[in-house]
């Protein structure tokens, strides 16, 4: 990863301001945002920024946990099993073979561990990691409260009353001036986001407000972000606990509340990365699938659990194709061949083709991730990427250097320039600048050339300029219509220079400023990953690259260049100094 990154060596600080732009793709995620609730059956929620507060007011809260989990304990172990076969039933042949195969699984093992279903309304953990204090009724991690939980009208019940005074559950708040009273916002002038702080539990209370349109780019902030400050398995226990807070009730402000926190939930499994997807994770979730439909929500059942089998057969497919991973292309090149039998334009379209396969497995929390711990292990997909690029820029070094007379490894770094010329038309700026770095590479760098190769050099050269924190390359790339391969060495130096830059937390809440310009960073990368080439593959051309494995070391290379050209040999001035 390390060597990818190499062509950044002089990385510069970028202006602040430009990771606080409002991104240009916010109608992208409203209609996303459409399209989800609509495919998931939630588009009556979807409504105007001001629905939210038209509404009537909530009811009388709930019955007390103790009351639930009295109810819950009644429940025999034949009514469970009643409930694993209405799941069977309703989730019909559409995820087939491996769908049954994990119903039976995960219902057979979840009914030998428990007698009855968990109780649904269990909190989950304090920020200390410790469950709190089950005989509350909010049950929840929360903050000290001055004014109580909701600011709703309160119930003739003596409850509302009793509640007041309790520690507040901010997983429980509905009311939306009573979240945004506990945000940190920003103050009139200053540059970023809207919200710039908040508890985790109130940052996510308010993502769940998915029915505010003006809401939508700090829900795909969240969302994107929400692994810096807690782990998938929590977020999921605190949408679920959510939900299941106001999924009793029949009045429509509190459905909606659950139906939005739902919607949230469904996002987030939608979107985990194949390497978060536990056991842990997939026994809470079909344990809520279970739930889901005892309390004949088959919908939401059927919904969630279809997201489920599509993450693990997704699971199951990575796995095989690890496993069985044919010999590619290894020593079995349709013909011998050189490059110069390849149009250049064809060149560059299959290492266009090759480098989208790798890009668009990339997964967006894998960019972050690495950004914070660097541990290439939780990056799978995009250290693959990184791999290819790599082997890519030392096979052209390689094949380069191995010409042994000077007008053929004239004429072959000719034709690179020109395959590059044909790569910047299709926006793939990652071949490009694979490219790049083998034919600005020391080695070759320092060789004789003639004047016009190295000037033809030297223009492609300036789109990496570092000056200015690569504002040649930014810009260009800010002009491009997608489909686009960005180099995504760029994008990680910009999250490291984010994450280090700036603390997690100001004064114990979290830094949402911080989260907002690391999403604002991942944003054009999400949006290049939308658009697709369409292009076919030429297996002859792709047998000759064969996977860029037959290249030479960095050693090897000096050896080859210092065989060529004895460092003290005299040579004809050009116009393009040594670099050594």
């Amino acid at each position: 990863m390390l060597a990818y990154m190499q062509l950044l060596e002089d990385y510069s600080e970028p202006q602040p301001s430009m990771f606080y732009q409002t991104p240009q793709n916010e109608h992208i995620y409203q209609q996303k945002n459409k399209l989800l609730m609509e495919v998931y059956g939630f588009s009556d929620s979807f409504s105007g920024v001001d629905s939210v507060q038209e509404l009537a007011p909530p009811p009388a809260l709930p019955p007390k946990q103790r009351q639930l989990q009295a109810s819950c304990a009644a429940s025999s172990f034949s009514s469970v099993s009643h409930c694993v076969q209405q799941t069977k039933v309703a989730f019909t042949p559409e995820d087939g073979s491996a769908a049954q195969g994990l119903s039976v699984s995960v219902s057979n093992s979840f009914l030998s561990r428990h007698g009855s279903l968990p109780v649904p309304s269990e909190p989950p953990a304090g920020k200390d990691g410790h469950p709190r204090d089950p005989s509350a009724v909010s049950g929840v991690p929360g903050k000290d409260s001055r004014d109580g939980s909701e600011r709703a009208p309160k119930s003739p019940d003596a409850l509302e009353s009793a509640q007041s005074e309790e520690e507040v559950d901010e997983l429980s708040l509905i009311d939306h001036n009573e979240i945004m009273s506990r945000l940190t916002l920003k103050q009139e002038g200053d540059d970023g986001p809207d919200v710039r702080g908040g508890s985790g539990d109130i940052l996510l209370v308010h993502a769940t407000e998915t029915d505010r349109k003006d809401l939508v780019l700090y829900c795909e902030a969240f969302l994107t972000t929400y692994r810096t400050f807690i782990s998938p398995e929590e977020l999921i226990k605190k949408l679920q606990y959510r939900y299941e807070k106001f999924s009793p009730f029949a009045d429509t402000f509190k459905k909606r509340v659950s139906k939005n926190t739902f919607f949230v939930l469904v996002r987030v499994v939608d979107e985990l990365c194949l390497v978060e997807l536990t056991e842990e994770i997939l026994k809470l979730l079909m344990e809520l699938v279970l739930r889901l439909v005892c309390n004949g929500e088959l919908s939401l059942a059927r919904v969630l659990r279809k997201n489920i089998l599509d993450k693990v057969d997704q699971k199951k497919l990575l796995r095989c194709a690890t496993s069985s991973q044919p010999l590619a292309a290894r020593g079995v090149a349709a013909r011998p061949g050189t490059l110069h039998d390849f149009h250049s334009h064809e060149i560059a379209e299959q290492l266009t083709l090759l480098d989208a396969e790798l890009f668009y497995k990339i997964e967006i929390p894998e960019v972050l991730l690495w950004a914070k711990e660097q541990n290439e292990e939780k990056s799978p997909n995009l250290t693959q990427f990184t791999e290819h690029f790599n082997n890519m820029s030392y096979w052209v070094r390689s094949i380069i250097m191995l010409q042994e007379k000077a007008q053929d490894r004239e004429r072959l770094l000719l034709k690179f320039i020109k395959i590059m010329k044909h790569l910047r038309k299709l926006n793939n700026f990652n071949s490009y600048l694979a490219i790049l770095s083998a034919l600005d590479s020391a080695p070759i760098r320092r060789l004789e050339w003639q004047k016009q190769t190295s000037e033809g050099l030297a223009e492609y050269c300036t789109l990496i300029d570092s000056s200015s924190s690569f504002r040649a390359y930014r810009a260009a790339l800010s002009e491009v219509e997608p489909p686009c391969i960005p180099y995504l060495g760029l994008i990680l130096q910009d999250l490291t220079f984010v994450h280090l830059g700036n603390p997690d937390y100001i004064d114990g809440k979290v830094n949402f400023s911080k989260r907002w310009q690391q999403f604002n960073i991942l944003d054009s990368m999400r949006c290049f990953q939308q658009a697709h080439y369409d292009m076919r593959r030429n297996d002859d051309i792709i047998n000759f690259f064969n996977d860029f494995s037959d290249h030479l070391a960095e050693e090897a290379l000096w050896e080859l260049s210092l065989k060529i050209k004895p460092r003290n040999i005299t040579r004809r001035k050009t116009d393009r100094e040594e670099k050594t």
